[in-house]
């Protein structure tokens, strides 16, 4: 995964002269753009600033020098990125470094970017004592109390509250409030004027209120995290998330981390066994019957199309493995030679 990251990344010289951003897409022939909502550009801080939680937290256990490196090359591309109100744009058209402040999924408000831009720069924070980093994410914080989000968002904005230790409680136990309001019978919707089940992708509510359950001694937040899981998660991930017409690695770890933290709250070995069910799927345990996680090549493919692997591995899948598969990415990373010198 980290191999294919730094495949992926490249430097954004008009960010400083050290900053990284990692590439939306990988193709055969280079480099492309995303171009699912009109152009969107090459690359965004809602991949790079998950890629800077992965980085932060590898370091943190393997302290190896070029990882700090790389990781603070990104966080100069998500600091630069951040607006004064708090909020963030999240694509760059081109390498050149000309942001896009209009486009529907870059344009700054309450979205997934604001809320990844605040958790990054929160680990940074944490993990490397960067005041900068610090300021920043206060900002964003401040930005995301501002204004209504939907229930994913909010989701990840309950994260950073519940782990921010001189926030309010307060805060996080409104959030979480929040995600309890946005129900349908006893599932944990996305938004709402969302119908049938959620998707997957981007889906952690249960992960977040069972946390929320241990922090703020909520136990009916874990009732609700539970009724919701039996729902939502468990018969995709028990199945091998079989019988769909595609699935990416971004509804597995999703899953898959929401099913991790209802094991830490509960101590009930069952979630900690579907857990790892999930964390199968890349390596075979899926529709396909073969690994999406090619460890031989570093590289996570993009997911399963009916019974067929992608050809394709671009950032987020490679990401939120790495967010999954910790472990693993920390033992890549002390088996790889220092990828600035070689």
């Amino acid at each position: 995964m980290l191999r294919q990251l730094w495949r992926l990344t490249r430097p954004v010289p008009a960010a400083g002269p050290n900053a990284l951003a990692v590439s939306i897409y990988e193709h055969p022939d280079g480099v492309v753009h995303a171009e699912e909502s009109g152009f969107e550009g090459v690359a965004c801080v809602d991949d790079a600033a998950r890629l800077l939680v992965v980085l932060s937290q590898v370091w943190s256990r393997t302290k190896l020098d070029w990882v700090h490196r790389w990781a603070g090359g990104v966080l100069d591309f998500v600091l630069w990125m951040q607006e004064p109100d708090g909020t963030w744009i999240n694509f760059i058209h081109d390498w050149e470094g000309d942001k896009n402040r209009g486009g529907i999924t870059s344009r700054p408000g309450q979205n997934f970017w604001l809320a990844r831009g605040i958790l990054g720069t929160q680990t940074a924070a944490s993990v490397f004592g960067d005041t900068a980093s610090r300021d920043a994410h206060r900002k964003g914080l401040a930005a995301a109390a501002a204004a209504d989000a939907p229930a994913d968002v909010r989701a990840l904005h309950l994260l950073a509250a519940l782990s921010d230790a001189d926030a309010d409680p307060a805060l996080a136990e409104k959030w979480a409030d929040e995600l309890l309001a946005c129900r349908d019978g006893d599932v944990l919707k996305n938004a709402e004027l969302e119908v049938g089940l959620p998707h997957l992708w981007g889906h952690i509510q249960e992960g977040a209120l069972a946390q929320a359950a241990r922090t703020l001694d909520r136990p009916d937040y874990l009732d609700a995290a539970i009724a919701s899981a039996e729902i939502v998660i468990m018969p995709p991930v028990t199945s091998a998330f079989g019988g769909r017409e595609s699935t990416s690695p971004y509804d597995v770890a999703a899953s898959t981390w929401s099913l991790d933290r209802l094991a830490d709250a509960t101590g009930d070995q069952r979630w900690a066994h579907v857990a790892s069910e999930g964390r199968a799927w890349f390596d075979g345990r899926n529709a396909a019957g073969a690994a999406v996680y090619d460890r031989a090549r570093g590289r996570v493919a993009d997911g399963i199309d009916g019974t067929r692997v992608s050809e394709n591995s671009g950032a987020e899948s490679n990401i939120v493995a790495a967010e999954v598969l910790l472990d693993d990415t920390c033992a890549v990373a002390r088996s790889m030679l220092d990828p600035f010198t070689t």
